[in-house]
């Protein structure tokens, strides 16, 4: 197993596929020309498969895919197929907007739930926010994915100025729906602009949900990162990701591999170790793991206090949320 120095096993890990996106979201992408990794740096097909299956016999018992948005890599049914004859839960990030192209390729590798990203329910703010006009495909595509019996998470990143404007409407589209909506604290990375009071807390938007609706908490589960409520006789569910206002550090399980092959130990860590440059050389990437795990700091990455109105986003070194991995 995966323990680091205060006694986590670390048994999820999520593989960036690629830091290409076909979305240009400005709280994930600092702007619209990006500069794209080259190919010769990005883990290949093969390399993919091979870490993996290492991590795997660390101990790993759920994957998770992402990117950039993991389903523009061509390569990705063919992973995701490989992917599928190891003993480990598979799992996916989305943008959604690739979804019925895929969905044959998912169900056939045992993919039970999905993770779509969806910041807004208003087409106009959709283009603004995403600069594409995909909306109404990637709600086809939620719907889709429900008729074929995924179990659908969507994620919105809680934008002041936004979110208490849309939050309702999103509980309230779990009435007949029976998804899983997950509201994110706005996080701060490389050239997204974060400041502390553009995050609306976990308290604030549970607040504005009480001021119409009646509900119940449900139980949250040691690795969760999500406090998660129901309103009673809905369909599904809504949830809380408070890692600014309340971390969940404490009960961490999980490991980050970048599309170009760096392990990083928590996402807002600086540290990085090469384990592609490491495989290709022919060294031992076990080890490699291994003292990354046990390099993992208490919480958040060591970068920034508990209590993010402290927090300076000048002095976090990190990379942009699409060059490491949803």
């Amino acid at each position: 197993m995966l323990v680091d120095s205060f006694g986590r096993i670390h048994d999820y890990l999520r593989i960036s596929l690629t830091d290409h996106c076909n979305f240009r979201c400005t709280y994930c992408m600092p702007q619209e020309e990006m500069e794209w990794m080259p190919q010769s740096k990005l883990m290949s097909k093969e390399e993919v498969l091979t870490l993996a299956e290492t991590f795997i016999g660390l101990g790993v018992k759920k994957i998770r895919l992402t990117g950039g948005e993991p389903l523009v890599r061509k390569e990705f049914p063919e992973i995701l197929e490989r992917l599928a004859d190891f003993p480990v839960e598979l799992t996916l990030t989305t943008n959604g907007v690739l979804i019925h192209k895929h969905i044959e390729v998912l169900k056939k590798a045992g993919v039970r739930s999905i993770n779509v990203s969806l910041d807004t329910l208003n087409r106009e703010k959709f283009l603004k926010l995403t600069r594409r006009d995909q909306f109404d495909l990637v709600w086809e595509n939620i719907h889709l994915l429900l008729r074929e019996g995924f179990r659908v998470k969507v994620n919105a990143v809680a934008l002041h100025g936004l979110i208490e404007k849309e939050i309702c409407d999103f509980v309230a589209m779990t009435e007949k729906l029976p998804i899983h909506m997950r509201f994110i604290e706005f996080m701060p990375f490389a050239g997204n602009h974060w400041q502390s009071k553009k995050v609306v807390t976990a308290a604030q938007m549970l607040d504005l949900v009480k001021e119409k609706y009646e509900i119940v908490k449900l139980e949250d589960k040691n690795h969760d990162t999500a406090k998660k409520y129901k309103v009673p006789g809905f369909e599904g569910t809504f949830a809380f990701i408070t890692t600014m206002s309340e971390n969940f550090c404490a009960g961490c399980n999980r490991i980050r591999l970048t599309a170009d092959g760096k392990i990083k130990n928590c996402l807002f860590g600086k540290e990085e170790l090469d384990l592609l440059g490491a495989l290709r050389r022919g060294e031992d990437v076990e080890e490699i793991i291994r003292l990354s795990i046990s390099r993992k700091h208490k919480a958040l990455g060591g970068q920034f206090d508990p209590d993010y109105l402290k927090a300076n986003p000048e002095a976090i070194e990190n990379r942009s949320m699409i060059k490491i991995g949803g």
